[in-house]
């Protein structure tokens, strides 16, 4: 478990150099992530390559026993290269080119753009790859694909499209051409989806062109990672994640890198339990199964540029560092050293001002590395979870392409399953519906919308073997091209949850009520699915609207298992009912009454367990624990943890 920083030195003079770096290591920092902007500084002019600001800056490094991850800066390419070839320069969806000067710029499927970023990769790897302090190469900086329509992606994506159905007339067939503006006569005619709102386009062709654009940052990583791994056969490869509305697939992405790394932003909004990172971090180590690492941990509350967001509060910086350990980081680093004076990110505080003083961030910070060396008992645990939430990009690509109703939102209705199980103690997996499922006493899959047979079949078989399933409204609506499905919903899981759907009311911000069987009652919006029972009881029935007494929630023994189907979207309460009953009849442990915004993961070394508790709220918050245990952190035994606002401790149970 390792503690470090983002640092940019051919932003500054070659003599603060040596005393940040000295600073560094006092400190307790362990890592750096350099050159990931550097582009311009290490080619300044075409083919001509300087490092001796790098070897500069790597000796020192090596001389304090610091590792080094060197970002590759393929994401900054000098201005040099947009002039001479402005062909590699991104398009918008109506075919024009964007303004360049920052990042995220370029066309990754740019022939010419990918054989500069081959071979500034060469160099770099030539010059460093041999380096035993160089502990991995990030080979991108920000893992969205913005959508481009420029020459090479309207002919790669036609490609991509012959590829996979191998003729037009089957092109034709599964994008429902003759249900829109008629069929392709002519690969040529096909184009990408246009700046008009997606939701007025063909939603199959706008699918293809979603995976298209994963496929293609998928090609170009391991483009980029062949060639580190030509140069450097034992280099440790990774991609910097960074969610935003243009997600690829991480899961395919990582699946050829060496570890999975992530930037994160931990801000919650008005206070908000579902905003907690928690659920983004758990996502990270579902991607893999195993630990990952941090290239980007902010010190500034948001990381946004402008407007400044409010300070960051006491503990704020540390609060968060220790929650991504405790939800399987390895490594964090933070996001940056120095505050820059220049440049879109200058009023993105790093751990020192613009003065150079270290200030209270700095020192916090400091604190925390030294808290760190105290938990290195947690280097050879992992978490191990009884619940996954199944999380598919299909699904979320083809709900952003058509909305289904006012304030219905695909991650939102994973992130409600996940603050309910989060608030008994539990730990959760975020995970792909192809992963193995048989581990997991309760698995969630939500608005299951895309139909994917290896998914279905997944997941039928989970529940065959006895596992406990949830699924949610909005599920087996498409096929796999994003066409509907003509059959009753939920279509391919009807026998699964033993019911099917009449009709539906898409209520949006509408609030209504449902009760459930114990005569709780719980409000419910955005979406209310009226069922027909043919094997399942009803869970809960609506209490409003001209299907008041229908079935709203239903539970089904299929095989060795158990089905569950919400129709509808509750508030958190209703959440909280219906995991705690399921937690009760899986054996799942809960930890009852933590007080809101108390979030606590279990880490396990196979003797022993370690609980990590974090205050993720602004008031004072007390635990009391069923026995005595030891403080890992305050070195001392315990019958109750207290914690101030975004404090936190360890346990050994």
């Amino acid at each position: 478990m390792r503690i470090g920083v983002d640092y940019y030195p051919e932003q500054w003079g070659s003599q603060f150099w040596e005393k940040d770096i000295e600073m560094m290591a006092q400190t307790g920092i362990k890592t750096v992530r350099i050159g990931d902007m550097a582009w311009s500084e290490i080619e300044p002019k075409e083919g001509e390559f300087d490092f001796r600001s790098f070897d500069d800056i790597m000796r020192m490094f090596k001389r304090h026993n610091i590792e080094v991850v060197i970002g590759i800066p393929t994401n900054c390419p000098p201005l040099w290269l947009y002039h001479s070839h402005p062909e590699i320069i991104r398009t918008d969806r109506d075919g024009k080119r964007i303004q360049t000067g920052l990042r995220d710029q370029v066309c990754i499927n740019s022939p010419v753009f990918v054989d500069y970023a081959k071979k500034l990769t060469e160099r770099m790897v030539r010059r460093y790859g041999s380096d035993i302090n160089v502990a991995g190469w990030q080979i991108i900086n920000r893992t969205a694909v913005q959508p481009c329509s420029c020459d090479a992606c309207k002919v790669q994506f036609r490609t991509w499209l012959i590829d996979k159905y191998d003729t037009l007339e089957n092109i034709n067939n599964a994008l429902g051409t003759y249900a829109c503006i008629g069929q392709y006569s002519d690969i040529s005619q096909i184009q990408p989806p246009s700046g008009w709102p997606e939701s007025g386009q063909n939603p199959a062709l706008c699918l293809e062109y979603s995976r298209f654009c994963s496929d293609s940052i998928f090609k170009y990583v391991k483009e980029i990672m062949l060639t580190v791994k030509r140069e450097a056969t034992k280099a440790k490869v990774t991609a910097n994640a960074c969610i935003s509305e243009y997600n690829p697939d991480l899961y395919s992405l990582f699946g050829e890198l060496d570890f999975v790394s992530c930037s994160n932003y931990p801000v919650k909004k008005n206070n908000d339990v579902n905003d907690s990172s928690a659920f983004f971090l758990d996502f990270m180590r579902g991607i893999n199964g195993r630990g990952f690492w941090i290239m980007e941990q902010h010190s500034d509350p948001e990381g946004e540029t402008l407007p400044m967001s409010p300070a960051a509060k006491p503990g704020q910086l540390a609060g968060y560092a220790f929650q991504a350990i405790a939800h399987g980081a390895d490594n964090i680093l933070f996001y940056r050293w120095r505050s820059a004076v220049s440049g879109p990110d200058m009023f993105r505080r790093g751990l020192i001002d613009h003065s150079g003083v270290p200030g209270r961030r700095f020192y916090e910070f400091s604190e925390f590395c030294k808290t760190v060396s105290k938990i290195s008992v947690l280097d050879t645990t992992e978490l191990v979870s009884d619940v996954a939430i199944l999380y598919d990009y299909n699904n979320e690509w083809a709900l952003r392409i058509q909305p289904q109703t006012d304030g219905f939102n695909y991650i939102d209705q994973l992130k409600k399953f996940h603050a309910a199980f989060a608030g008994y103690g539990a730990n959760i997996d975020i995970v792909s519906p192809d992963s193995d499922l048989s581990v997991y006493k309760a698995v969630i899959a939500p608005a299951m919308y895309i139909y994917k047979k290896t998914s279905a079949e997944n997941i039928y078989r989970y529940v065959i073997n006895g596992g406990t399933l949830v699924l949610t409204s909005r599920s087996g609506v498409k096929d796999a091209n994003n066409n509907c499905i003509a059959d009753s919903l939920p279509t391919v899981y009807k026998d699964l949850i033993g019911a099917e759907v009449t009709e539906y009311d898409p209520i949006g911000n509408k609030e209504q009520t449902i009760v459930d069987f114990a005569g709780n009652q719980f409000a419910c919006s955005q979406w209310c699915d009226v069922l027909r029972l043919t094997t399942a009881k009803a869970y809960a029935e609506y209490n409003d609207s001209y299907y008041k007494c229908s079935p709203a929630v239903t539970m089904n023994r299929y095989c060795s298992g158990v089905a569950y189907y919400v129709g509808t979207v509750g508030n958190a309460d209703f959440y909280e009912s219906l995991v705690g009953n399921i937690m009760r009849q899986t054996g799942i442990p809960r930890l009852k009454g933590l007080p809101y915004g108390v979030e606590v993961t279990t880490r396990t070394n196979g003797l022993n367990n370690f609980i990590c508790f974090f205050n993720n709220s602004d008031k004072e918050a007390v635990i009391s624990l069923p026995k005595s245990m030891y403080s890992i952190i305050e070195s001392i035994g315990k019958e109750k943890i207290e914690l101030r606002p975004l404090g936190f401790d360890i346990v050994r149970k």
